[in-house]
C-alpha cells in the first residue's frame, strides 16, 4: 500500500482548470512566504540582473572590436566597467538562481523549514543589489570582483565602500537562506524518504549550503577589514604601515574558492536529474554522486591558494597543487556517472536534454583547462592572461548558466502548468552553444599566445581573434532574447503540461501543474528509488499515480 499525492480539483476540465490557477503576477511583486512564490521571485529576479550583466559583456566585446579605446573614454571606466560585470555575473546572477529551484516539493515538504527567513533573504538582495548598482554611477569601484587591495582601498572612489556594503548584505542573504536549506534537508523530509532515497540535486543543495554556511563569513570578515581600511583609517592591508596586502587574497580566496563550487553543484545537481529522466535509465553509481557532492565541499576547502601561485611562498606551491589535482577526483566521479547514465538509454533529444549534453560537453574542457593550471609551472606562464578567463567561463557559463537553461526547460511546466515551445527551444540551444564556444574557447589561444586579461588596449597582432570572439560574443547575446520569447509566450499560450508531461519518479511531479498552496494533500510516499526507470515497480508506480489524477481526488488515494 502506498499513498500517492493526487491534485486538488474535480474530474476533467476543473481537473485542468485547478492547475492552471496560478497566483496573480502581482503576488510576485510583494512580500510572501509561499516557497514556490520566493522561488519564482529569486529565479526572474536574477535573470534580470543576468540581462544587465550581459549587456556589460557585450559593451566589453564592443570596445575590444579594436586594439584601441573607442567606445571606453579611460582605462579606468573599462575597469569599472568588468569589475560590474563580474559582481553582478556571480553575486546577483547565478549564487540567487539557485534558490530558485524547488527543493520542498522534491523532498515531498509542504515548505521550507523557515518560511519567514527565506522570504527576507530574498527580500535582502534588491537593496543590495541597489547599492551596488548605485556605487557604479556616483564613484565606479574599478578593483575588479575580487577587490584587491591596493586597488580597492587607494585607488578606487566612494563606488567601492558601497560595492563592499552591497557585497555584505548579499553574503548575510546567503547564509540564511543556506541554513535554511540545511535544516529543511534534514527535518522536513517525510519518514518514508531516507538520505538514501534523496534527489541529487538535494544532495548538491545540501553540499553547497554547507559550503556557504562555513564559507561566506570570512567573506564577511574580509570585506569589514576592507570597510575599515577605507573609512576608519585602520592598516589591514597596507604594508607601509604594517598591514598585509596578502592578507585579503588569503581570506577572499579561502572563500572565493568554495563559492566557484556554490555556483557549480547545484547545477551537477540538476545535471542528475535531467540526464536520468529524458535518458530513461537510473542514474549511475547514485551514492557515489551523493557522496561526491560531499567531497567536493571538503576538498573546496583545501585548495584556495592556487589563484595566488605567483605571490605565494615556493615552499607552500607544491601542496595546493596537489589539492587542486586531487579535487578533480569527485568531480571526474560525476562526469563518469553522467556518461554511464545515458549510455544505452531511450535518449529524448529536447531542449532539457540538449543543455545537459552541453553542460556535459563544455565542463569537461573547463576541468581540463583547470587540471593545466594546477600545473604549477603552466599556471605561472598564463597567470592574467585570456587562458584564466577562458577556464573561468567554460566551468561557470559552460557549467552553470547550460545548467540553468536545462533546469529552466525542465521544471518550467511544473512552475507555470506549461510547457515550453521546443523548436524555439532548440534553435535558442544551438545558438547559445555556438556563440559560448566560439567566444571563449579561442581565449585559449590568445592567452597562451600572452594577451593579457581586464585591459582595453592590445598589441595590433590579436585584432583577428578579438574580433570572432566579439562577434560570437554577440551570438551569445542574442540567444537571450530567444528564451525570453519563448517563456513569455509560453506563460499565456503554451500546451497545457498536465502534471508529469516528463513520466518522472521525483516527488514534484507528483502533484499539479503548477502545486497548490501546499504543494500536496498528504505526505508523498516516495517510489523506492527516485531514479528507477526501466523497471516493472516503476511503472506500476506511474500508471498509479495517472489513475489518481485522472480520477482528480481531492484527497491522497490509497493504492
Amino acid at each position: 500500500m502506498a499513498t500517492i499525492a493526487v491534485p486538488l480539483g474535480a474530474q476533467g476540465e476543473q481537473v485542468e482548470a485547478e492547475a492552471l490557477r496560478r497566483p496573480a503576477l502581482s503576488e510576485y511583486l510583494r512580500w510572501s512566504v509561499d516557497h514556490k512564490i520566493i522561488g519564482v521571485q529569486y529565479g526572474v529576479s536574477a535573470f534580470l540582473f543576468f540581462i544587465i550583466g550581459g549587456a556589460m559583456a557585450m559593451l566589453i566585446r564592443l570596445e575590444l572590436w579594436t586594439p584601441e579605446l573607442d567606445l571606453i573614454v579611460s582605462g579606468a571606466a573599462y575597469n569599472s566597467l568588468f569589475t560590474i560585470h563580474g559582481t553582478i555575473m556571480i553575486f546577483l546572477f547565478i549564487i540567487p538562481m539557485w534558490a530558485a529551484f524547488g527543493v520542498p516539493l522534491q523532498l515531498g515538504a509542504k515548505d521550507m523549514a523557515f518560511p519567514w527567513l527565506n522570504a527576507f533573504a530574498f527580500w535582502l538582495i534588491p537593496p543590495a543589489a541597489v547599492v551596488v548598482l548605485l556605487g557604479y554611477f556616483v564613484s565606479p569601484a574599478e578593483a575588479g570582483w575580487t577587490s584587491y587591495p591596493p586597488l580597492s582601498t587607494l585607488f578606487s572612489g566612494d563606488g567601492q565602500t558601497l560595492w563592499a556594503l552591497g557585497a555584505h548584505l548579499l553574503g548575510i542573504s546567503s547564509i540564511m537562506g543556506s541554513i535554511n536549506f540545511i535544516v529543511t534537508i534534514f527535518n522536513m523530509r517525510p519518514p518514508e524518504m531516507t538520505i538514501w532515497r534523496m534527489p541529487l540535486l538535494c544532495w548538491a543543495v545540501l553540499a553547497t549550503s554547507i559550503i556557504a554556511v562555513m564559507a561566506t563569513p570570512f567573506l564577511a570578515g574580509a570585506l569589514t577589514l576592507l570597510l575599515l581600511d577605507r573609512v576608519a583609517g585602520t592598516t589591514f592591508f597596507d604594508a607601509a604601515s604594517g598591514g598585509d596586502v596578502l592578507l585579503w587574497q588569503n581570506i577572499f580566496w579561502f572563500y572565493s574558492h568554495p563559492a566557484v563550487y556554490i555556483m557549480v553543484l547545484p547545477g551537477m545537481g540538476v545535471l542528475s536529474e535531467v540526464l536520468s529522466v529524458h535518458s530513461r535509465k537510473p542514474v549511475f553509481g547514485y551514492r557515489m554522486v551523493g557522496l561526491s557532492s560531499m567531497g567536493i565541499a571538503f576538498v573546496g576547502f583545501t585548495v584556495w591558494a592556487h589563484h595566488m601561485f605567483t605571490s605565494l611562498q615556493p615552499e607552500l606551491r607544491i601542496p595546493f597543487m596537489i589539492t587542486t589535482m586531487i579535487i578533480a577526483v569527485p568531480t571526474g566521479i560525476k562526469m563518469f556517472s553522467w556518461i554511464g547514465t545515458i549510455w544505452g538509454g531511450k535518449i529524448r533529444l529536447n531542449s532539457a536534454m540538449l543543455f545537459a549534453l552541453g553542460f556535459l560537453s563544455l565542463f569537461v574542457i573547463g576541468g581540463i583547462s583547470g587540471v593545466m593550471l594546477a600545473a604549477l609551472p603552466f599556471d605561472i606562464h598564463v597567470h592574467d592572461t585570456y587562458f584564466v578567463v577562458s577556464h573561468f567561463h567554460f566551468v561557470l557559463f559552460g557549467g552553470s548558466v547550460f545548467a540553468v537553461y536545462a533546469a529552466l526547460y525542465h521544471w518550467f511546466p511544473k512552475v507555470t502548468g506549461r510547457m515550453l515551445n521546443e523548436r524555439l527551444g532548440q534553435i535558442h540551444f544551438v545558438f547559445t552553444y555556438f556563440g559560448f564556444l566560439f567566444t571563449f574557447f579561442p581565449m585559449h589561444v590568445v592567452g597562451m599566445l600572452g594577451m593579457p586579461r581586464r585591459v582595453a588596449v592590445y598589441v595590433e597582432g590579436f585584432q583577428a581573434w578579438n574580433q570572432l570572439i566579439s562577434f560570437s560574443a554577440f551570438v551569445l547575446g542574442f540567444s537571450t532574447f530567444i528564451v525570453i520569447y519563448n517563456v513569455i509566450k509560453s506563460y499565456y499560450h503554451g500546451p497545457i503540461a498536465g502534471a508529469n508531461p516528463w513520466r518522472a519518479l521525483t516527488l514534484e511531479w507528483q502533484t499539479t501543474s503548477p502545486p497548490p498552496p501546499m504543494n500536496f494533500d498528504d505526505d508523498p510516499i516516495p517510489f523506492e528509488d527516485p531514479y528507477g526507470y526501466g523497471t516493472e515497480a516503476s511503472a506500476a508506480y506511474l500508471a498509479v499515480v495517472d489513475e489518481a489524477f485522472s480520477n482528480g481526488s481531492t484527497r491522497a488515494s490509497e493504492h
